[in-house]
Parts: structure tokens; sequence; C-alpha cells
């Protein structure tokens, strides 16, 4: 078959930024993957404590310029790019000045979490859909990793599902031990993340507006969700466990300590594209 285009995204990425185990993931499986001959792109959002002279960073203008609605707003939308040292693979950055120009990621100086990440987290998702019908590019895959790109799934099988550059696109979703305790204002939540062709009733998941709502939604919506083998919080174990029949038999789960792990995501891959 000819090679596979997979399409990642996440919160971070090393080496440009790293707050979790998410940042070590994203890095290594695409340069692996990309060796074994597929395609790669990586999106993941331009945090303000990503130093841009340090690292590279410069815009792509043929691919800024869009607006992004996050509720009734309209949100200016700029690409960056980086290359990842002493590898083949550049990052492209979602950017606003709103959203990612402050010095932190979820959380503030007292260890508050920011009130609006759910709007960053929406932005960010429809920001990265809307980068790679700009480029053109059409994915087999689109792997999504953690809670902050928990909505691409949902658009992806809803808005998007007719669109030259989904239309035969998977969705997997990865889960992590990376829950928070915070409650979003839910009706707020839930009318920002509303988009064309979505309704109340494909939002029921995400009523909670909390951690748990935004697993569940991926869920949902996901093709495959892969959980990692090891010990997840009692927060996420619960997510899991309330997995409906039909989810559960999307549920694989992946031993990232054997020797085999590679071929395991070249097989749901490969299996997923047909």
């Amino acid at each position: 078959m000819s090679k596979l285009r997979i399409l990642y995204a996440a919160s971070e990425i090393n080496p440009f930024l790293q707050t979790s185990e998410v940042a070590d993931f994203i890095r290594r499986i695409p340069q692996v993957m990309q060796e074994r001959g597929m395609e790669i792109r990586i999106l993941v959002p331009r945090f303000g404590i990503i130093n841009e002279r340090k690292n590279r960073l410069h815009e792509v203008v043929r691919l800024s310029g869009i607006n992004i609605s996050v509720g009734d707003e309209e949100k200016p939308l700029v690409i960056k790019v980086a290359s990842i040292p002493n590898a083949k693979l550049q990052v492209y950055f979602i950017d606003n000045e709103d959203y990612f120009h402050r010095k932190s990621v979820f959380v503030d100086a007292d260890n508050r979490f920011h009130a609006d990440n759910d709007e960053r987290a929406i932005f960010f998702c429809k920001g990265v859909l809307e980068t790679v019908r700009k480029l053109g590019w059409a994915p087999d895959i689109v792997h999504c990793n953690d809670w902050m790109t928990s909505l691409i799934p949902m658009y992806m099988k809803t808005t998007y599902k007719n669109d030259p550059m989904f239309k035969n696109a998977k969705a997997v979703f990865s889960i992590y031990n990376t829950g928070f305790d915070h409650k979003f204002d839910r009706i707020s939540m839930l009318e920002k993340v509303k988009m064309l062709d979505i309704d109340d009733k494909m939002l029921n998941n995400l009523h909670s507006a909390d951690y748990e709502a935004m697993m569940k939604i991926a869920v949902q919506y996901a093709d495959v969700v892969l959980k990692r083998t090891e010990p997840y919080s009692e927060q996420l174990n619960q997510v899991l466990a309330n997995m409906d029949q039909e989810d559960n038999k999307r549920l694989t789960e992946i031993d990232h300590e054997s020797a085999d792990w590679v071929e395991n995501y070249m097989s749901i891959y490969q299996d997923l594209a047909g």
C-alpha cells in the first residue's frame, strides 16, 4: 500500500516544551513512523514559554490569516513552524495572542488552572483542522494525544466529515495521566464547542464540563482509543470503566516497554487505513 499520512496533534513536544509524558511520546513516535516511510505532520500549541528565537520558530504567512470562531468571537490563527534538531521533522505551532502568549501552560504562577483553558482547547482543535485544510494535505490517520485534542475526533465526524481533507481519515485518541480538577462553566463551554452539524444531543458527554467530560467526548468519536499499560489515576480508571460495550471494542492497550511497541502502532494505523 502507499505510505500512510499521519497527523499528530498534542499539547507539547520535546525539545520545545515538556510538562508531561506526552512530550516524550510525540517526540519519539512521529520520527519512528517517518523512518518507516510514513508521511508525517505534527501540530502543537505555541505556548508563551516556548522561546521563539532559541527554537527558531517563524511564521508561515501562507497558512496564517484564518479566523477561528470560539463562541461568538472570532480569533485570528497564526501558524509558526520549526524543525526538530537532528531530525528531519517539522513542527507546526498553533498561535494566538489572547490564548498562547502568556508565560505559562495550563496553570498560572499561583498554580491556578486557567479559566479559559476550554477556549484554548477549542481554538487549538479547530485550528489544527483548518491548518490541515490550508496545507491541502489529507491525512489517513489523525492521532490525537491527551485532553487538549479531545474535540478533534468529534469535529472530524461532524462538521468536517465531508471535507475532502478528512472524509477518509480515521481518528486515534491516546489517553495519558494528565487529569485536572477544574470545572468549566457548562453552558458557556457547550456554546463555544458547537459548530455546524453539532447539536445539543451530540454534546451529552460534555455536560459535566470537566476533565472526565473531555475524555468521554474523545472516546465517543474516536475510531480507536489507546490505553498505555501503566497505572492510571482513579479519575481516568472511572472514565474507562464507564465506556460502553461499543467503546470497549475500540479500546486497545499498548505496552511502551515491550520490544514490539512500534509494530503495534504500525498495525493499528494500517488496519484503520484499510
